[in-house]
């Protein structure tokens, strides 16, 4: 039996290494780019965040989310552990549950899977885009794009998502399964930075900070999360942003970010510190020295509207208020997300009722899988998303190579 994959990110490799645990089977493993996990490569800001320890079915989205869980169950979390000590991967969690290589380069990850793909009954086929897919009554007909072509009698799709165009992502997912019938919901940025107008932003270019971020639309709750934020010249970033950017901005209306850049510390604790100060011969500008970030702390105090050149002796008691009020809830407007060049992962996708959540398999088209970004489930920052990518590939894998 030859099953064809198509796309050697995390899940197509993941596939590939199940279904080739049949020694009756070959593998075809085709990637359009010169190597294969390039875009592995730069997650985790090149540390590679492969997994967390806290992953489940509550950390996905999607129009039905819960059609991710079988997969889950079936490769969990110490399921993945074991595997990548198999393949000779030492890892490290942190307190966050995040796992990491030990060595914290992504090269690790992407090395033991490439090494573990060298075997028999598995042929890489990079450099080779595949241009058109046909259903043939004996399987499936694989034409590429350097005008060779190859037959299989089962074909998994793994062609990851739309996100980091730079990296790889692309339509050629959707438009293979689209010819077999297969229906895809609206395709959006995920896990992205979000732009401001805020002109706060360019002055603290690069400053991150702890917060709890509340996203609110139109006056009414949107998001919310406790984590670390960086702001841009353009806007917001980091990962409290990332957590709650899906769908941000997507439908018209006010967007408002408001931050308490000071979570942990209760605001009449604030206040017990400010007033402390204004016996000190200290200066306006130097309110929030100590508390916050520099810049950080002179940029709230001119969105409270603190007067420049004056002691903090001086400031009225209303004035203090104002600028507790800013630090525990400062208000900055967003725009729109970053395009999917700059996002981590694609919200949409695939339809998922489509597939058998048990095997991956599509209904509509017998011997037809899928796994990973491409179908329409995407996860929380911190490793869930690759978790999706080795769970949905094994199971595909597995359920292609006859294993399920």
């Amino acid at each position: 039996m030859v099953i064809g994959i198509i796309g050697a990110g995390a899940s197509g490799m993941a596939a590939a290494l199940a279904a080739s645990q049949n020694e009756n089977t070959q593998v075809l493993l085709f990637e359009r780019q010169a190597r294969v996990g390039r875009k592995l490569q730069a997650t985790g800001n090149g540390r590679c965040n492969l997994t967390n320890l806290h992953a489940d079915g509550a950390c996905y989205h999607g129009a039905v989310p819960e059609f991710a869980q079988v997969a889950l169950d079936r490769f969990n979390v110490q399921n993945t552990l074991n595997w990548f000590g198999e393949l000779g991967l030492y890892t490290v969690a942190e307190d966050s549950g995040r796992v990491y290589p030990y060595s914290d380069q992504a090269n690790s990850v992407v090395d033991v899977l490439r090494f573990a793909l060298d075997r028999e009954n598995i042929i890489l086929l990079s450099g080779v885009e595949v241009s058109k897919v046909r259903k043939r009554a004996d399987g499936f007909w694989i034409e590429c794009s350097n005008g060779d072509s190859y037959s299989c009698d089962k074909l998994i799709i793994a062609c990851g998502g739309l996100a980091c165009t730079k990296l790889g992502g692309g339509m050629s997912g959707y438009q293979l399964l689209r010819s077999f019938g297969h229906r895809v919901t609206k395709l959006r940025p995920a896990l992205v930075q979000i732009k401001s107008n805020w002109s706060g932003c360019v002055a603290l270019k690069g400053v991150r900070a702890n917060c709890h971020a509340s996203i609110f639309h139109n006056g009414e709750l949107f998001a919310d999360h406790i984590g670390e934020l960086q702001f841009t010249e353009y806007g917001l970033s980091g990962p409290v942003i990332f957590d709650i950017s899906r769908d941000v901005c997507q439908e018209k209306g006010e967007w408002v970010c408001c931050l308490d850049l000071l979570p942990d510390m209760a605001s009449e604790d604030l206040r017990l510190r400010l007033n402390a100060r204004r016996s000190s011969n200290l200066m306006t500008d130097e309110l929030f020295t100590g508390i916050l970030h520099n810049r950080l702390g002179r940029v709230v105090a001119q969105s409270a509207g603190i007067r420049n050149g004056l002691k903090i002796a001086d400031l009225r008691e209303d004035e203090i208020e104002c600028a507790i009020s800013a630090a525990k809830s400062l208000e900055v407007a967003l725009t729109e997300p970053l395009g999917m060049d700059h996002a981590q992962v694609t919200a949409g996708g695939i339809c998922t009722d489509e597939f058998d959540s048990a095997t991956m398999e599509s209904k509509l088209v017998p011997g037809l899988y899928a796994c990973g970004e491409v179908l329409d489930i995407d996860g929380d920052c911190g490793g869930y998303n690759l978790q999706w990518a080795w769970s949905s590939g094994r199971l595909a894998g597995e359920s292609a190579g006859g294993a399920v």
